[in-house]
């Protein structure tokens, strides 16, 4: 059975390499996905035994299609993003999958997201995310700009652990979101989704992940200011869809339905809002 793997990475030397280890320990072929890197990962990422692949950025679902099509013929693809890693019991467990004889169209791997705020590192939550997936069902398309999530389909575990670092400082986490929000509105937008309660949307983020998942028992008041600044995404996604219901942001609509996702990236990374 043959296993390709791949990330995506731009400015990520400071975890690229237990990515790529991870992924090379495991993996036939590995291809890093270089958005235009100016910190040497692209170099460090050839160093370490991983084929580099320059793509221009147009989002991450145009990025998981390039990728996948730059990696030799495999039977399943397997993917890790930038800041996460495999330790060595993962390893050994995937690598015992892969002698398994593997049939389901895709197997989910727990992620544990840990957040390192101050002195403070904590578990922040546990989710099960689709990381193997067969070849044939490894489709991502280039409107898929943000949250490029496959669509659901029955499958299989797998109990190895991929270890996330997800949040360093809640106001970049904050941020981070927000922006998300807007490209996922976007789209939303041209799909004609329906709109939710705004104030409803962010309690219940908070509750689920505070409480329900334990980060408040695991990081106290930290991970409840990380917990609420990661609710914002939920709540501002509804938030800018009714303002583009409204007309707001007439640049940003065509230039998504224009499919000039590059130019839609860079208005909204650069703040330059229309």
């Amino acid at each position: 059975m043959k296993l390709g793997g791949y990330v995506l990475h731009r400015n990520n030397r400071d975890t690229l390499e237990p990515c790529l280890r991870g992924l090379l320990a495991l993996c036939d072929d590995v291809v890093a996905l270089d958005s235009g890197a100016t910190d040497g990962s692209a170099a460090l990422a050839r160093s370490l035994g991983a084929r580099s692949v320059p793509h221009a950025w147009r989002g991450y679902g145009a990025a998981r299609e390039a990728a996948v099509n730059a990696l030799a013929p495999c039977d399943y693809v397997f993917f890790l993003d930038s800041d996460e890693l495999l330790g060595p019991e993962a390893v050994e467990t995937l690598r015992a999958w892969k002698t398994s004889s593997p049939t389901e169209a895709v197997y989910r791997l727990p992620r544990r997201d840990w957040a390192e705020l101050g002195t403070h590192r904590f578990r922040y939550r546990t989710q099960w995310r689709a990381r193997l997936v067969r070849r044939d069902k490894a489709v991502w398309r280039a409107e898929q700009i943000v949250h490029e999530a496959l669509p659901k389909m029955a499958g299989g575990r797998v109990h190895a652990f991929i270890e996330h670092r997800f949040a360093t400082s809640v106001e970049y986490r904050a941020q981070k979101e927000d922006r998300y929000a807007l490209l996922w509105a976007l789209r939303a937008h041209a799909e004609q989704r329906g709109l939710k309660p705004v104030g409803v949307q962010r309690l219940a983020s908070w509750t689920r992940d505070c409480l329900l998942k334990g980060a408040l028992w695991r990081g106290g008041a930290e991970a409840s200011r990380l917990a609420w600044a990661v609710a914002g995404y939920h709540a501002a996604k509804y938030a800018y869809l009714r303002e583009l219901r409204q007309g707001r942001y007439p640049e940003l609509v065509q230039l998504y339905a224009e499919g000039r996702y590059d130019a839609l990236f860079a208005r909204v990374r650069d703040g330059a809002l229309s």
